[in-house]
């Protein structure tokens, strides 16, 4: 797949968007490119600017947020500032790659991508390919990417459930967004009340405030034009 062939525009590179509700998130996959600014080019990031942009890909990050199976990537797909619209997930559920190729969705990318190959699948996909990478496991995300808590030894996934629970939702919602089941959460949140030195969720919720677990903004509205 990462045969660096440039299949980009004539006259500049993609002009890609990145969708999610976590500034350190956005920056993290922003940072993939930084290698590549001769191919792809993030046109919007800052949470705080206008969304006027006309775009070629549109990056949707699955962190803490819906999975492929919501109806917000259909609205993604139809949106007339949207050229195509990429999910950008470490969950590989069979069911969640049916949903997103029904609604539309021109690529299905793995989080294990080298920033190299990202590129590249970007580039097939504005040229007319749809995408599905193979998922690599749970062996680990592209070196680049970032999310709450890594400093303090949280995994990406501990970071994806912490973010969850201090947004309020209780572990069978925990549980029916990140398609694991209710057994795997609560290992998980076992793992993560260690790490973090607390013993009840209450404790949890308040150093998840404290430490970056809420969202910075609600980037999918402004898309959605949702007030």
């Amino acid at each position: 797949m990462a045969n660096g062939e440039d299949f980009s525009k004539k006259g500049g590179p993609l002009r890609v968007a990145l969708l999610d509700d976590y500034e350190v998130v956005l920056i993290g996959l922003a940072n993939m490119f930084d290698d590549y600014q001769d191919r792809v080019v993030v046109t919007e990031i800052d949470a705080n600017a206008d969304l006027v942009d006309v775009v070629d890909i549109v990056m949707y990050d699955s962190f803490a947020q819906a999975e492929a199976d919501s109806e917000q990537l259909g609205e993604l797909v139809r949106n007339p500032r949207a050229g195509k619209v990429v999910v950008y997930t470490w969950n590989f559920a069979p069911e969640l790659i049916i949903s997103a190729q029904d609604q539309g969705v021109h690529g299905y990318l793995s989080k294990t991508l080298p920033a190299r190959e990202l590129v590249a699948a970007l580039e097939r996909i504005h040229a007319g390919e749809r995408i599905v990478t193979e998922p690599a496991g749970r062996v680990g995300v592209a070196l680049a990417l970032d999310w709450p808590g890594r400093k303090e030894g949280i995994t990406d996934r501990e970071s994806e459930i912490l973010a969850l629970i201090t947004q309020g939702k209780n572990n069978s919602e925990v549980a029916a967004l990140t398609y694991l089941s209710p057994n795997t959460i609560k290992t998980y949140i076992r793992s993560i009340y260690r790490k973090i030195g607390v013993t009840s969720r209450t404790q949890a919720v308040l150093w998840g405030v404290k430490h970056g677990f809420t969202p910075d903004f609600h980037r999918i509205d402004s898309w959605r034009g949702v007030s």
